[in-house]
């Protein structure tokens, strides 16, 4: 996990996703047009919460969201999803 010098406000995370599934349970190598999005990764940065609610994810925490949640960012090379914490379904 990389150090992102970006801190999120209020109530927002920054996640980076991890890599889509390049192969099936049953051994199929998956194309890469045919891949999707991934639903799961990774906390990098949280902000401080608002005033009715503090955040209850935290940094290293794994997690799984909706599959058109958050807005796309390219840090560093990286790519990384910002959004809501109410778009986060479940910590796994």
């Amino acid at each position: 996990m990389a150090k992102v010098n970006i801190k999120p406000l209020a109530d927002r995370v920054l996640i980076e996703p991890m890599a889509a599934e390049t192969q099936t349970a049953s051994g199929i190598y998956i194309p890469d047009t045919a891949k999707e999005k991934p639903q799961r990764g990774k906390v990098v940065a949280v902000g401080p919460g608002t005033k009715d609610e503090k955040v209850t994810v935290k940094v290293g925490d794994t997690v799984l969201y909706g599959k058109y949640a958050g807005t796309e960012l390219k840090l560093e090379g990286s790519d990384y999803l910002m959004m809501r914490e109410s778009d986060i379904l479940a910590i796994v």
